[in-house]
């Protein structure tokens, strides 16, 4: 018998003696304990308490458990919503393996969700779509997306969804539009097919079309996917201000943009590309720094990198060749944020850093340039913001 625990100690150091020589289902220890929420499962899945927190176990084949235990760990590398695996005991003679993860607390199935009416189906399914997107950008197919295969927890009056099975699962440099029909038309048939078992069982709220539910899936993760990764045409005097209004949207959805392009069409217009990927948490002020040596909080580097890659997308343009992340940063360091930081009037340099004054800036640009319906430019907004913005915040404690 092999075990692989990743990382080694803590709690899970506690489970090396529980009886992993017998099968799980006649496992008999004081540890064990019933998770009242959980899902349906085809294989048998026990859960243990030790050490404060709680694991769960699943008995499946040793092929399928060291591939499960590596795309997991694959997973949180990428900082896709999934279960933490912990470990996998391995080479049980001849019984199957067993994968641990972690219990996700305050997750529930949708099963418990239906049938306690605390959920309405469209956010649900909202998360579970936003799950799916969120796999096929970081090149995942899950090949067996399910509401079963998925866990929900409660999130600011929405949910959130985490991968729980990923036995079928493929992990891709990017997929194919066939690969991502294909996971999302199984994953019609398999929500069709639960809300079905739930409707046989009269658990199913009255009035859900389980086929309707299963169709709005789709036209869900069409609408959101189209957001992310749809080409835009537009005038390129309006470009800075287009560039800034798409990638605020799909920040708002809470994803992240890596690319921007942007290609000549002809004319005065342009076609707008962007690449949307996944990404940890910190990664933007790490990125930030590292090709400006700025320091900022994540939320105003996300801001800053799109402004960047914005200003990248605008030198391409005009001058007509690709241009390297980091000339494109140096160049938006030394032509667009440095000038409207010199430019704060000194009597107001202390009503916030720097960072965010010019973070605001960027915001104060786009609502004007929403007002007047064009783009204002930095310089003009910067102007604006430091006459009649600033001046209202209260200055920082000495």
């Amino acid at each position: 018998m092999h075990f692989v625990f990743t990382p080694p100690g803590g709690a899970a150091a506690g489970l090396l003696d529980l009886p992993w020589g017998a099968p799980l289902a006649e496992w008999e220890d004081e540890r064990l304990v019933e998770i009242r929420r959980r899902g349906l499962s085809r294989h048998v899945v026990r859960f243990v308490a030790e050490g404060g927190e709680v694991f769960a176990l699943k008995e499946l084949s040793d092929r399928l458990a060291r591939r499960e235990y590596r795309l997991l760990r694959e997973l949180r590398g990428l900082g896709v919503p999934a279960v933490e695996v912990v470990g996998v005991a391995v080479d049980r003679d001849d019984l199957d393996a067993i994968l641990v993860t972690r219990y996700l607390e305050h997750s529930t199935s949708y099963r418990m969700l239906f049938a306690t009416r605390r959920a309405p189906a469209g956010r649900v399914l909202d998360a579970l779509v936003e799950l799916l997107v969120r796999l096929h950008l970081a090149g995942f197919l899950w090949g067996d997306c399910s509401l079963s295969n998925t866990l929900f927890r409660p999130d600011a009056g929405a949910y959130a969804a985490y991968l729980v099975d990923a036995e079928t699962a493929e992990l891709h440099p990017s997929l194919s539009e066939g690969q991502r029909r294909y996971d999302v038309e199984l994953a019609r048939e398999r929500i069709a097919g639960e809300l079905f078992d739930l409707s046989a069982a009269g658990t199913l709220p009255a009035g859900l079309d389980p086929v309707a539910v299963a169709d709005d899936t789709v036209r869900r993760y069409t609408a959101l996917w189209d957001e992310l990764t749809r080409e835009e045409v537009f005038h390129r005097s309006d470009q800075r201000y287009r560039i800034a209004d798409r990638l605020r949207r799909i920040n708002e959805l809470g994803f992240d943009v890596d690319e921007v392009e942007l290609v000549d069409a002809g004319g005065d217009r342009s076609v707008l590309r962007v690449r949307t990927r996944v990404h940890e948490p910190g990664h933007h002020r790490q990125v930030l720094f590292a090709r400006t040596g700025l320091s900022a909080e994540e939320n105003q580097a996300r801001r800053l990198l799109n402004d960047i890659a914005g200003y990248r997308g605008y030198l391409e343009r005009e001058s007509g060749r690709p241009v390297p992340e980091v000339v494109a940063a140096n160049e938006w360091l030394a032509e667009v944020y440095e000038p409207v930081v010199s430019a704060i009037p000194d009597d107001l340099r202390n009503r916030l850093d720097e960072v965010e004054i010019f973070h605001e800036v960027l915001e104060h640009r786009w609502f004007l340039s929403e007002r007047g319906g064009r783009d204002i430019g930095t310089t003009a907004a910067a102007k604006d913001y430091f006459t009649h913005v600033l001046p209202d915040v209260p200055a920082a404690d000495p």
